[in-house]
C-alpha cells in the first residue's frame, strides 16, 4: 500500500509509535520485525552522528553519558521544575534566558546543546520515517499538560517537519480507539498510567457528542517513578549513593529495575540481576536479589494511591460517583501491572477494559482523530476541556480568572479592565495559570503590553481582554481599548511549565485554602479601593473643600487619617470599618460635587437656549 499522508502519533515518555487508518480501521505502524514501539531514546557520538530508538537504548549501557531518555519530562519546563529529576539524570542540563526574558532548557551533550523540543523532534522524525514520511499528524499529550508543554509538543512536531493538525489528549484518543464513541450514550473513565505521566479523564457520550466532563492528573507520575523506587530500594540495601556522577551505575540499575518490574507482572517472583563493571572511581558491583510481587506492590502503593486521589478529584469535578460510571478503560504500559488493575477495579466496582494493547491504544485513537479531520468520515463532535484555570494579574497580585478549569474547548471569554492612574498610556498584561487567588501561588505563563492608549483620567479607558483557547488547548490573548481602538494580541509562549508538586496541588490547595485566599484577595481589593478613594477625595477637596462647614472638613480629615492607618494594619475588618466611616464622612463633599455638576449642566442648557445664533 502507499505510505499514509496523515498519522496519529503517541509521543511517549518511554516509547513512541504511529498509527494510520486503512479501510476504515486504525492500524499500528510496525517495522520489518513486526515491532511497533520505538524507545524514546537518543544516543550521540562525538562526531555528531545520532542513534534514535532501539539502537540508542542498546547503547545506553555502554555510553550512558551520551544517551538521553524520558525527554518528555523536560518539555515546557525550567531547571527549577526538575529539582528531583536531576539527581538521576546522567547528562548535564542547563538553562538559558532568551532576549525576551523566557527561560529555555538545554541538554548539553557531545559538545553541543539541544532544547527538549529539538530532542523530541528527533524521536518524531524516527517515528515519521518508519511510517513512510507522512506530512500531517495528530500528536497526543497527557490531558493534564499545561499550555507550555502543549506548545513545546507542537513545536517539536514542526521541527520534525510535520503539519500538526491537532494536539489531542491521550485519554480522549484511547476512548476513540475502543470505539466508545459509537455508543449512543454513557459515561466513561479513562485511567491513563504511562511511563512518565498519569491522567484520569471522565467523558460523556450522547448522540455523537463526545465530551470531556473533567480531567485530573499528575505530569510526574508513571513507570519511571516505579523504576526509581526499585533503584532506591537496591541502593539502600547495598549502601550505595545514587548520583549523576556515576552514570554507568545509574543506567545498569535502571535497566535491572525495569526488567524486574516487567517480570513481576507475569510472575510471583524474579531475580534482579546487576553486573556493573569497575571504573576508575569505584570497584565492580554485582547483585542477585530475589524480589517478590508483594514487595513491588508495597513499593507501588503510595503511587497508586495518588492516582486514585486524582480519580476522586475528577469525579468530584464531574459531580459523579464511581457507581455512575458505565465503562473504565486502562491505558499506558504501567496498567499491565496486576496490582494497578486490581486497585482500579476495586475503586470503580467494575472490570476495566484491557482488550487492546495498552501501549498502542493511544496511537490508534490518534489515527482515528487524524482520519476524522482529513476525511470527515465520522459524524462526531469531540469536546475537550481546559485542565487548569487561566487569568490576568490585577492590582495587588490578584489573579482574575478569565477561563475556569474544565471549561469545554475551544472557548473564548472577555473581561473588561480599566486604568488605575490618570493619563496612563500603556497596560502590562501578566498571564497566569492555576487555581489559587494570588499570583504568588499560580504559575506565570507570559506577558505582553498594550501601548498607545490616549491619555485619559483614571478609570476612563475601557480595555477588553479576550482569552481564546483553541481545540489544541493553546492560548491566545487579545486586548483592545474600546474608546481609541488600540489593540494588541499575543499567542502565549510560556516562560516555563509546571512542576509535579505544583500541578498535583494547584486544585487541592485551592480547596484547602479557599477561605484564606478569599480573605487575602478581599484585603487587596479593599486596599486598592481605599487608596483610590483617598486620591479622589484629595482632588475633590481642592475643588470644593472651601464650601464645607468646619465640622464637615474636620470629620473628613479625621476619616482620611483613620483610613491611612487602617491600610497599614493589613486587617480586613479594620479596613472595612474605616472605609465605611470614610464614605460616611465624605458624603457632604460628594453632594457638593454632584450639585456643582448639575448646576453647570443646567446653566449650559439655559445659555444655549438664549443664544441668538440658535434661534
Amino acid at each position: 500500500m502507499a505510505s499514509p499522508k496523515v498519522v496519529g502519533i503517541d509521543l511517549g515518555t518511554t516509547y513512541s509509535l504511529a498509527a494510520y487508518v486503512e479501510g476504515g480501521q486504525p492500524v499500528v505502524v510496525r517495522d520489518s520485525h513486526g515491532t511497533a514501539l520505538i524507545p524514546s531514546c537518543i544516543s550521540f557520538f562525538e562526531d555528531g552522528s545520532v542513534l534514535v530508538g532501539s539502537a540508542a537504548k542498546a547503547r545506553a549501557l555502554a555510553d550512558p553519558e551520551h544517551t538521553i531518555f524520558s525527554i518528555k519530562r523536560l518539555m515546557g519546563r525550567t531547571l527549577k521544575d526538575l529539582h528531583k529529576e536531576l539527581q538521576l539524570i546522567p547528562h548535564q542540563i542547563v538553562e538559558r534566558e532568551t532576549a525576551d526574558g523566557r527561560k529555555v532548557l538545554h541538554v548539553r551533550i557531545a559538545g553541543r546543546e539541544y532544547t527538549p523540543e529539538e530532542l523530541s523532534a528527533m524521536i518524531l522524525r524516527e517515528v515519521r520515517q518508519r511510517a513512510g514520511n507522512p506530512t500531517q499528524a495528530v500528536i497526543t499529550v497527557p490531558a493534564y499538560f499545561d499550555d507550555a508543554q502543549r506548545q513545546a509538543t507542537r513545536d517539536a512536531g514542526r521541527i520534525a517537519g510535520l503539519d500538526v493538525l491537532r494536539i489531542l489528549n491521550e485519554p480522549t484518543a484511547a476512548a476513540l480507539a475502543y470505539g466508545l464513541d459509537r455508543r449512543r450514550q454513557g459515561t466513561i473513565v479513562v485511567y491513563d498510567l504511562g511511563g512518565g505521566t498519569f491522567d484520569c479523564s471522565i467523558l460523556s457520550l450522547s448522540d455523537g457528542v463526545f465530551q470531556v466532563l473533567a480531567t485530573h492528573g499528575d505530569t510526574f507520575l508513571g513507570g519511571d517513578d516505579f523504576d526509581r523506587a526499585l533503584m532506591e530500594l537496591i541502593a539502600r540495601e547495598q549502601g550505595w549513593e545514587l548520583s549523576p556522577r556515576d552514570p554507568l551505575l545509574l543506567q545498569h540499575l535502571r535497566d535491572a529495575a525495569e526488567a524486574a518490574k516487567i517480570a513481576l507482572s507475569s510472575q510471583e517472583s524474579t531475580v534482579l540481576r546487576l553486573d556493573v563493571p569497575a571504573t576508575v572511581d569505584r570497584p565492580a558491583r554485582q547483585v542477585a536479589r530475589t524480589l517478590q510481587r508483594q514487595e513491588l506492590e508495597q513499593l507501588l502503593q503510595p503511587f497508586i494511591d495518588r492516582t486514585l486521589e486524582c480519580c476522586r478529584a475528577a469525579l468530584r469535578d464531574a459531580q459523579l460517583t464511581p457507581q455512575q460510571i458505565d465503562e473504565v478503560v486502562l491505558v499506558g504500559g504501567s496498567t499491565r501491572i496486576p496490582y494497578v488493575r486490581r486497585r482500579v477495579a476495586e475503586f470503580f466496582g467494575k472490570t476495566p477494559h484491557t482488550e487492546l494493547n495498552p501501549d498502542e491504544v493511544v496511537a490508534l485513537g490518534a489515527a482515528i482523530q487524524a482520519d476524522i479531520l482529513t476525511s470527515g468520515r465520522r459524524d462526531m463532535l469531540l469536546l475537550d476541556v481546559v485542565p487548569l484555570s487561566l487569568g490576568i494579574e490585577t492590582l495587588g497580585g490578584v489573579v482574575d480568572k478569565v477561563i475556569h478549569r474544565n471549561t469545554t474547548i475551544p472557548c473564548r471569554a472577555t473581561t473588561r479592565y480599566t486604568t488605575f492612574v490618570d493619563n496612563q498610556t500603556a497596560i502590562v498584561l501578566n498571564i497566569y495559570q492555576g487555581e489559587r487567588e494570588l499570583t504568588k501561588d499560580c504559575r506565570f505563563l507570559g506577558t505582553f503590553k498594550l501601548t498607545g492608549i490616549p491619555p485619559m483620567p483614571a478609570q476612563f479607558p475601557q480595555v477588553d481582554v479576550t482569552f481564546l483557547v483553541d481545540q489544541n488547548g493553546l492560548l491566545t490573548v487579545t486586548a483592545k481599548e474600546q474608546r481609541s481602538g488600540v489593540q494588541a494580541q499575543v499567542t502565549v509562549q510560556p516562560a516555563h511549565g509546571l512542576t509535579r508538586e505544583e500541578v498535583e496541588q494547584l486544585v487541592l490547595e485551592s480547596i484547602e485554602h479557599a477561605q484564606e485566599d478569599f480573605t487575602a484577595r478581599r484585603l487587596i481589593e479593599l486596599r486598592n479601593k481605599a487608596e483610590a478613594d483617598l486620591r479622589h477625595t484629595a482632588k475633590a477637596l481642592t475643588q470644593a473643600g472651601d464650601q464645607l462647614t468646619p465640622e464637615q472638613r474636620q470629620a473628613i480629615d479625621a476619616a482620611v487619617e483613620n483610613l491611612r492607618q487602617a491600610i497599614a494594619q493589613n486587617d480586613l475588618t479594620v479596613l472595612q470599618n474605616a472605609l465605611d466611616a470614610f464614605n460616611t464622612a465624605t458624603q457632604p463633599l460628594a453632594t457638593l460635587l454632584m450639585n456643582e455638576v448639575l448646576r453647570r449642566a443646567i446653566a449650559g442648557k439655559t445659555e444655549q437656549a438664549l443664544d441668538p445664533t440658535t434661534i
